[in-house]
């Protein structure tokens, strides 16, 4: 072993530039500054003392398999060694916001990191960041782990400006039913940012969000019965039975007595519970309710079988009745 081989393996990661950030993350430049070369680089990577992040971000190796070892690790060190590439004035935006607001998102996010940065500064684009510039106003930046994020509020009118219609409704709910915001607080975001693009798109979403709504399936059923001008129905009701009531179910129509129930894909898969939701669907029409179900791919690839399934029980309910 050669004189620069042995000195090399010595060196240790106490000798890192101190950072405050998420695993002691520290950008190549930095640890250039602190007199690493390459070649040290590179030998603590080999023993695992540095975990690579992205290109030119480190993070102290146990630090970060410690992270690593809870699910979602991955990509909150993404998102910090992103921002530490960036630099401090960067914001956490949009669907990695969302992601640290654990509000729900329609289909599964991929793993590009989403900064919002200030507009007076030219920006260098990066591998697996998307950035915007805007000015964020303090009110509307809180903090997490260390990280400057959009508030949960800012977070839901970013989204209901630059993705679909039923996308903003997803996150919305989501944000809403969690408590993370209020239709007043989305309200207050919306007035800083009502000459953006797609602030009339948000103002919709605004609009139309219901904290009521449990789940993105939830969401993206109410925009298609909207979509195919079904009446708005009323969500999470307590129906039937005369000492208590048989169930609470997903959306009701009061008017047809018409019931539609979302079937997530864990709803049957235990059979004890696929027999109780069989009951309770024989006990609720035994009181003259019509039940409809439907599912994921049904209501995101069917939508109009969906909402003439409840058309019929409209009717059927409406024949039934007694003059």
């Amino acid at each position: 072993m050669s004189v620069l081989t042995r000195s090399l393996s010595n060196m240790s990661t106490s000798e890192l530039p101190k950072t405050r950030r998420i695993a002691g993350i520290v950008t190549a430049a930095e640890l250039g500054s602190a007199g690493f070369s390459d070649a040290r680089i590179r030998t603590l990577r080999r023993r695992g003392d540095l975990h690579r992040v992205a290109r030119g971000v480190y993070a102290d190796g146990a630090q970060a398999r410690d992270r690593l070892g809870f699910i979602g690790g991955d990509q909150l060190l993404g998102i910090a060694g992103a921002v530490a590439a960036v630099g401090p004035s960067a914001v956490v935006s949009h669907q990695s916001a969302a992601y640290l607001h654990s509000i729900d998102l329609l289909g599964k996010p991929d793993q590009t990191v989403v900064l919002t940065v200030p507009v007076q500064r030219g920006w260098t684009a990066r591998a697996g960041v998307r950035l915007h510039a805007v000015t964020v106003p303090p009110e509307q930046v809180t903090t997490f782990v260390g990280l400057r994020v959009t508030t949960p509020g800012r977070t839901v009118i970013d989204l209901a400006r630059t993705l679909s219609f039923r996308a903003g409704v997803v996150a919305a709910d989501s944000a809403l039913h969690r408590k993370l915001v209020t239709k007043p607080e989305l309200e207050a975001v919306l007035v800083t940012c009502s000459q953006w693009r797609g602030a009339r798109q948000a103002a919709k979403v605004v609009e139309f969000a219901d904290a009521r709504a449990e789940s993105p399936l939830e969401s993206i059923a109410r925009v298609a019965f909207a979509d195919f001008n079904l009446p708005p129905p009323e969500l999470q009701v307590w129906l039937g039975g005369t000492v208590e009531p048989i169930g609470r179910v997903d959306f009701y129509w009061k008017q047809y007595r018409t019931i539609a129930e979302v079937d997530g894909a864990i709803k049957y898969a235990d059979p004890d519970r696929a027999r109780a939701q069989l009951r309770r669907d024989s006990m609720l029409r035994d009181e003259g309710f019509e039940v409809v179900h439907f599912t994921w791919q049904q209501i995101t690839q069917t939508p109009e079988q969906v909402a003439f399934s409840i058309r019929k029980a409209f009717r059927r309910n409406t024949v039934r009745r007694p003059a």
